[in-house]
């Protein structure tokens, strides 16, 4: 099984995937730490040095290169992953894909005290400015988001609340 996580960033995708990956037995892998491994650099280093574009493709091209390494695997992905270089199309072709849907206010939570280390927040720091630049993220992601077939839209996604999800999904496919 290939389990993808997506959804905005600060909604859980990370700590959920690795909980998952201990509950199913399978190797877990973060898309933007993977990247980070590869390029000997942060994210902020890769946008500040080359830009977005150049971020967006090197993302594209080593989630392919997860994708055929890994025949089983949990994956959190990045924010913006599914939003570029038809990178939605292979989680949907090649794994099954969750949408962790979390409320912006919730986002803004968790993510005020680190906003300052993530290269698309980082020049939105205050409570509102933030919730701003959140909202209009979601607004331009959503289409891409929704497209999941299996969607937890609690303030907090349970490990238990997520295997549940998942186990129904298998029962009806």
């Amino acid at each position: 099984m290939r389990l993808y996580l997506i959804g905005m960033p600060g909604a859980g995708k990370t700590t959920l995937g690795r909980g998952l990956a201990t509950a199913y037995q399978l190797p877990f892998l973060d898309l933007d730490e993977e990247i980070v491994r590869r390029e000997q650099r942060s994210v902020s280093e890769i946008f500040a040095q080359d830009g977005e574009e150049y971020f967006r493709q090197r993302e594209a091209d080593v989630l392919r290169e997860v994708v055929a390494a890994y025949p089983s695997l949990v994956l959190a992905t990045g924010g913006g992953t599914p939003c570029f270089h038809h990178n939605l199309e292979v989680l949907l072709e090649t794994g099954l894909t969750l949408y962790l849907a979390v409320p912006v206010p919730e986002l803004v939570r968790r993510l005020q005290a680190v906003a300052a280390s993530r290269p698309l927040l980082a020049a939105h720091q205050s409570a509102h400015a933030l919730e701003t630049r959140l909202r209009e993220t979601l607004a331009a992601r959503q289409r891409f988001y929704e497209r999941a077939p299996l969607c937890c839209t609690a303030p907090t996604c349970s490990l238990e609340t997520v295997q549940q999800l998942i186990a129904r999904y298998n029962a009806l496919a």
